[in-house]
């Protein structure tokens, strides 16, 4: 059996109570990015991410509350000279990853947000983004699948967020009603 060129990979959109997306830079220096992890061996893509989640940010499971799960997995390929430093030895066959992603709203207090909790610290800052930062500032190669996944997510986080947030809050929403184009 040939074994996939994609590695099995979670990621995670988590939003504050204003809409803003928790947004990370990584710890090579070499961009910004969702939480995301890769998915072991028998574990479900929603394990993955609240494993992941607590990793790479600190959160615990009772600090988000999953809104939804991707119905589709959206691949990525990393470029070949970047493989090395964006995958682990054991992972240096794939030509990129396949990831399921959730969104979900964040419960907890900036407070929080922990980036030195793992012995394997992925990200040295963090800020809360608009909705579509990540797909112009985005890790390059990853951008398109950030449009896929914030395209596919939009109606459910505008539809959360107009149900769920007080008055005073969604006066000052800043939801854009189109997709941009960056090509």
């Amino acid at each position: 059996m040939e074994k996939t060129l994609y590695r099995p990979n979670a990621g995670i959109i988590i939003f504050n109570k204003e809409g803003k997306l928790l947004w990370c830079k990584r710890k090579t220096g070499d961009g910004w990015q969702f939480p995301q992890g890769g998915i072991d061996e028998g574990e479900s893509p929603e394990k993955a991410i609240i494993r992941e989640t607590y990793e790479e940010v600190g959160l615990h499971k009772n600090q988000i509350k999953i809104i939804k799960e991707n119905n589709r997995w959206i691949k990525y390929d990393v470029p070949k000279e970047k493989i090395p430093k964006y995958f682990s030895l054991k992972n240096r066959n794939f030509k990129g990853q396949t990831q399921k992603w959730f969104l979900a709203e964040f419960l907890g207090q900036d407070d929080d947000i922990n980036l030195n909790l793992h012995s394997q610290i992925e990200f040295t800052e963090w800020t809360w983004a608009s909705y579509w930062h990540p797909v112009g500032s985005g890790v390059e190669f990853k951008r398109d699948a950030y449009r896929k996944v914030l395209k596919d997510f939009l109606p459910f986080y505008a539809d959360y967020i107009k149900n769920n947030q007080p008055l005073m809050l969604k006066e000052k929403s800043t939801l854009e009603p189109s997709i941009p184009s960056f090509k």
